[in-house]
């Protein structure tokens, strides 16, 4: 099957700064600007507030795009360093806190393979009785994954050897289009959004991403840029592929029911077949090859996967309950 839509122009993605919604995040903006700003404290911010998430999203994306009228320069800033790795311990500190720990790591990963008879998340709404414009909204939130899909995972490819590198860069190579531009899944993501109506330029809607899509982001971030929580990044990555089939089929779903167009519908189609394989791929020569020659990580593994479940719940509930009482989350036009 082929998409019908496209970008116009393939130009170089530049992101364009929001603006801030708190201390924390006018601190980062300022820096990136070139300004000395007053570091404010971060102990008393709430650790999945929209201001910190937003201020440490903005402090990592010197790491990937470049960014309208700041110097590559920043990205190596040695204040922004420091209080980035302040918000990450805090941010750190309260997933570990939240989550309920262990190191069995099949046995979270044989609970992430059952799927309920009739769950309630964002997936399932939109399959039996969403609307256009909630689809529409959903895209537009994990645009901020999406659109840099695969990138934060490649931060961990060097901190790993042997097979479990070799399983993690297969996956990449098709995360990435298996060499062809027009099929990396960031290109077939801005083809969506360009049949939505939506602004498919690279970060056209991080002033409106949920705080909870900007804290899976950056635990992805974090946890590649850390060898120390190599682990973690596996089973953030771990989730993605082994969980995605599943919900993808359900958008598919969605996508004809509402008759949203062959790129809406293409772009979950084949992670319906591509996840399915990567699933494989992530269990046989990623996990096992892992564990097995440091099964001290397991720890790390299963933190990555029981906090992503954690974020990834109160993205649902924040979104759901938002259209349970009518209110729009994206202040944005959609198209």
């Amino acid at each position: 099957m082929t998409t019908t839509t496209h970008p116009a122009v393939e130009v170089l993605d530049r992101l364009e700064l929001p603006a801030p919604c708190g201390p924390l995040s006018e601190a980062v903006l300022a820096t990136l600007r070139g300004q000395s700003p007053t570091w404010p404290s971060v102990d008393d911010a709430d650790p999945f507030g929209r201001d910190l998430q937003l201020a440490l999203a903005l402090g990592y994306e010197p790491h990937y795009r470049s960014i309208e009228g700041v110097s590559e320069d920043v990205e190596w800033d040695p204040s922004l360093l420091a209080a980035r790795t302040r918000m990450e311990g805090h941010f750190l500190a309260a997933l570990r806190a939240g989550v309920a720990g262990g190191d069995d790591v099949d046995a979270v990963v044989q609970e992430l393979l059952v799927e309920p008879v009739e769950g309630t998340g964002v997936s399932w709404h939109l399959a039996a009785d969403g609307e256009a414009w909630q689809f529409a909204e959903y895209v537009a939130h994990r645009a901020h994954y999406h659109r840099k899909e695969a990138d934060p995972q490649s931060w961990v490819v060097p901190r790993l050897q042997g097979a479990a590198k070799a399983g993690l860069v297969t996956v990449e190579h098709d995360e990435y289009g298996a060499g062809r531009a027009g099929a990396m899944h960031s290109w077939l993501y801005a083809e969506m959004m360009t049949e939505l109506g939506l602004d498919h330029r690279y970060g056209a809607y991080l002033g409106d991403t949920s705080r909870w899509v900007l804290a899976e982001v950056n635990l992805q971030t974090l946890c590649g840029l850390r060898r120390s929580l190599r682990g973690a990044s596996v089973g953030l990555f771990a989730v993605i592929e082994l969980t995605s089939s599943p919900g993808s089929a359900r958008l598919v779903k969605a996508a004809r029911r509402l008759g949203l167009g062959p790129a809406s519908e293409y772009f979950y189609a084949e992670h319906v077949e591509a996840d399915a394989v990567h699933e494989q791929v992530l269990r046989r020569d990623v996990l096992r090859p892992l564990l097995a020659l440091e099964p001290h990580l397991g720890a790390d593994v299963v933190f990555g996967i029981q906090a992503s479940d954690l974020l990834g719940d109160g993205f649902s509930a924040e979104l759901l309950g938002a259209w349970a009482r009518g209110e729009r989350t994206v202040g944005a036009p959609l198209g």
